[in-house]
């Protein structure tokens, strides 16, 4: 085996992984970040937190990546949730995991992670050259030969690209890695932001700015059709919604505005009552609470700021007694709590998202290897791959997968 040179691009999770793991495989090991130092998305993902995995089964954790899921079978089947916990604990770092499966290091705190990783990464013989941007990928005969940066060339045997989609540009993930990725011949889907907060129509949204429901149940409507539904807690904002259940949605809400479709979401404010549990509850509330004002009746039901906002879209003044409220008018009252329509007319931008959409096409890639199809020694991995998953730990857990796999197999392609 003749010792090989294994230049990655990118110093987040799945660049970290790679670096460290080629190395650790007895490749020397070049680990190139424009930014001055490695790990600064994921020192702020989770809100600051770190949400590294979760403890799904293999085929529940698979499933939140949709159709993108059946391409990292085999990156799960050789490095999955038990073995990066037990990785990032031989490290020194303690993990808990919380409500929904979601595992995170015991003190909170992301650097934690970054710190234990670039540590591993220096003390495997990783050479880091941060403040260093890739300009182009070095090609001789169809082969990778290397990479320049400026007027400086560095030669290498592989190349992992692991320069991360274009959520947080601030942090350096700004999709540098696509053009890259295209000048070597590789088709890239079309990049969109993903676990990204909704614009919606109407002044509802900012008169609730900052309430936070909890147990909703939220349906995305595409074109009136239901596309899909999901469970959870959402927040009001100046412009919109935000919170898990709409990150989750946002993907496929995102695709929709951009093929513009007319886009809506439903929420259900009474899960645990079916309708005619909740006429039921409605009509007891009416009656006993007879000569009380809808304003305050209503309290019962909903969170005071968004009493007036269902009176309003019903066409109840606040003032009017129980006691005056029709079977025509209860039904629409039920009708509205268990489907507050809300249009959505666009998202937040790349800067607010907290993952890529998108991105080079998996079908150009080995899976098996993360090898690219289209130029001999070129890697690619992480969320510069069009893989995408809701929250919930399944993202950085790909990226760390995917890294791993590229590492190893970049560091033994010589033999």
């Amino acid at each position: 085996m003749r010792h090989l040179k294994v230049i990655v691009v990118g110093g987040g999770a799945a660049g970290l992984m790679a670096a460290g793991q080629a190395a650790e495989a007895g490749a020397e090991v070049v680990l190139i970040e424009k930014m001055p130092r490695s790990g600064r998305k994921l020192s702020i993902t989770g809100k600051g937190r770190c949400n590294v995995t979760n403890v799904a089964e293999h085929d529940d954790f698979l499933a939140h990546f949709g159709a993108t899921g059946p391409f990292l079978q085999e990156a799960f089947a050789r490095y999955f949730n038990t073995e990066l916990s037990g990785f990032l604990e031989s490290l020194g770092v303690a993990l808990v995991t919380e409500r929904g499966g979601r595992v995170f290091p015991a003190s909170g705190k992301a650097p934690d992670i970054v710190r234990a990783l670039v540590k591993w990464v220096t003390r495997s013989g990783v050479t880091s050259l941060c403040r260093t941007r890739v300009d182009q990928l070095l090609l001789a005969h169809g082969r990778i030969e290397g990479v320049r940066c400026g007027a400086e060339e560095i030669r290498g045997d592989a190349v992992i690209l692991a320069t991360g989609g274009a959520s947080y540009p601030a942090t350096g993930s700004s999709g540098d890695g696509y053009a890259l990725a295209r000048a070597v011949g590789h088709k890239v889907m079309t990049p969109r932001p993903a676990l990204v907060p909704l614009e919606t129509a109407g002044t509802a949204a900012a008169r609730l700015e900052g309430l936070s429901l909890r147990n909703m149940r939220v349906t995305l409507l595409v074109d009136g059709g239901k596309q899909h539904e999901a469970f959870g807690e959402l927040t009001f904002t100046a412009f919109g919604v935000t919170g898990p259940v709409i990150l989750t949605l946002s993907g496929e809400a995102v695709a929709a505005l951009q093929a513009q479709r007319k886009v809506e979401l439903l929420i259900d404010l009474k899960p645990a009552l079916d309708a005619e549990k909740l006429d039921r509850r409605l009509q007891r509330d009416l009656e006993a609470r007879a000569d009380e004002p809808l304003r305050s009746l209503m309290r019962g039901l909903l969170p005071k700021p968004l009493v007036g906002v269902c009176l309003q879209a019903v066409g109840l003044p606040s003032h009017r007694r129980g006691s005056s409220v029709t079977a025509h008018d209860r039904k629409k009252l039920g009708a509205w709590l268990k489907a507050y329509r809300l249009p959505v007319t666009g998202h937040r931008p790349f800067e607010e998202a907290i993952i890529t959409a998108g991105g080079v096409d998996t079908r150009e890639i080995d899976p098996t290897s993360m090898a690219s199809l289209r130029c001999a020694g070129l890697y690619i991995a992480g969320e510069l791959l069009d893989v995408q998953a809701d929250t919930g730990g399944y993202n950085l857990q790909a990226a760390f997968s995917t890294g791993w796999l590229a590492g190893r197999a970049a560091a033994e392609s010589a033999t």
